[in-house]
This record gives C-alpha cells, structure tokens and sequence, in this order.
C-alpha cells in the first residue's frame, strides 16, 4: 500500500513563496499520476494541481495558474509544489494524492482518481 507525508507548510506573508514536497513509502511510483488538494475550514477539498506518471502532462486550477509549478522526481518517488506569490486565499491544509489515472487532463483533477492520500500539511497566508 501506497503511504504518502507532505513537509514544507507553514506561516507565509501575502506574496512569499513556499515549496511543499510530497514523498511516497517504499518503491516506484512511478505508474501513478499525483496530485495536490488543499482544504480551507468550512469548504470541500479542491483540486489545485496534478502531474501524470510520466511527468510530461501538468494540469492546474485556474486559481493558481502562473503562480503554482507541480513536478516529480520518480526516483525519489516525490512530487512537489512551488508556490509563488502566495495570497490569503491560498490558506488551507495542502494534501498529496496518489492514482492510477488515464484519459483526458480534467480527469487528474477529480479526487475519485487518486486512491492513496496523505495526512495534509498547513499553509496559512497572513494579509
């Protein structure tokens, strides 16, 4: 089974960066596209960014788009965000996510793709 730990979150400035990491348990992960989720108090977790396994399809919500740069290192078996120009809206605990996902780039964005999940890490954005 698929374990995932995020790292890397913690109390920001309006417009500072922030690089989260993400590494998988023992093994390749090699097959498997991964994913950020970030969840504020009071909504639902929502898509903010995806990588396929084989690292050449990145897919992000319009809200971080030009700010926020997914990638992988398959051999780490880790996936990370970089995070720029942070805003107060981006306050939220960030989680990592892990599945098997083919088809078209939307469906990298949907939590039924990812299987495996891990426990989130807290990113606050102070105004």
């Amino acid at each position: 089974q698929v374990q995932l730990v995020e790292s890397g979150g913690r109390l920001v400035q309006a417009g500072d960066s922030l690089r989260l990491s993400c590494v998988a348990s023992a093994g390749t992960l090699s097959s498997y596209a991964e994913a950020w989720f970030r969840q504020a108090p009071g909504k639902e977790r929502e898509f903010v960014a995806a990588i396929s396994w084989s690292g050449a399809i990145t897919y992000y919500a319009d809200s971080v788009k030009g700010r926020f740069t997914i990638s992988r290192d398959i051999a780490k078996t880790a996936v990370y965000l970089q995070m720029e120009s942070l805003k107060p809206e981006d306050t939220a605990v960030y989680y990592c996510a892990a599945g098997v996902v083919n088809g078209p780039a939307t469906i990298l964005g949907a939590k039924s793709s990812y299987a495996y999940w891990g426990q989130g890490t807290q990113v606050t954005v102070s105004s």
